[in-house]
């Protein structure tokens, strides 16, 4: 506490006692604590410290913050879209083939074969392979040669039309896949969809 006041006070005391009266003077100092806020400089001075220092630490946080939130959309504007890109299996399609409908032997006369039957329609099926056959066929061409079969690209025939899926290295390797298939036969045409890889 700061003392502003200070205020001597004498007093004269008689002093009586049975043989003698006698005066003493007493001085006295008093001091008045000073009473326009109650606080000291030292207690206000930390106080203000306090209040600077928190107000501080509270600026700070909000600008760390904005900054985080600045970053975050910073960061999202900047990465580009991700494309997934599935390549196809190196393994070849899984080929379920449905039983033939029971038909009876055909009848051989004169040792001539007998046109086969399909639903009333006459077709000569040993000059049409099937869709199975053709399937067969490129895939034995495509895993019998070395270069094809490390390739790992898959052939699948509809109607005897042969769809390529897969990745090569150069357009020449995906070139040679497309003529491999052509020559195989019964394939009518080539949907090659094999991709270059950069």
């Amino acid at each position: 506490m700061a003392y502003e006041e200070q205020q001597a006070e004498h007093r004269r005391i008689v002093v009586e006692t049975p043989s003698a009266r006698r005066e003493e003077v007493h001085s006295e100092a008093v001091r008045y604590p000073d009473r326009s806020g109650g606080v000291s400089g030292a207690a206000l001075a930390a106080i203000v410290v306090g209040v600077i220092a928190l107000a501080a630490i509270i600026i700070l946080f909000v600008m760390n913050q904005q900054q985080n939130t600045v970053n975050a959309n910073t960061t999202a504007q900047q990465q580009p879209p991700q494309t997934v890109i599935q390549q196809p299996a190196e393994q070849p399609p899984v080929i379920v083939q449905q039983p033939a409908p029971a038909q009876q032997a055909p009848v051989i006369i004169n040792g001539q074969p007998a046109p086969a039957t399909n639903g009333g329609a006459t077709t000569s099926s040993a000059n049409v392979p099937d869709d199975s056959a053709i399937q067969t066929a490129v895939d034995k061409k495509l895993n019998n040669d070395p270069q094809l079969s490390s390739l790992g690209v898959t052939a699948t025939v509809t109607n005897g039309k042969v769809t390529l899926i897969g990745m090569v290295h150069s357009q020449a390797e995906k070139s040679q896949v497309e003529r491999a298939v052509k020559s195989v036969k019964g394939v009518k045409s080539v949907d090659n969809q094999i991709s270059v890889s950069d």
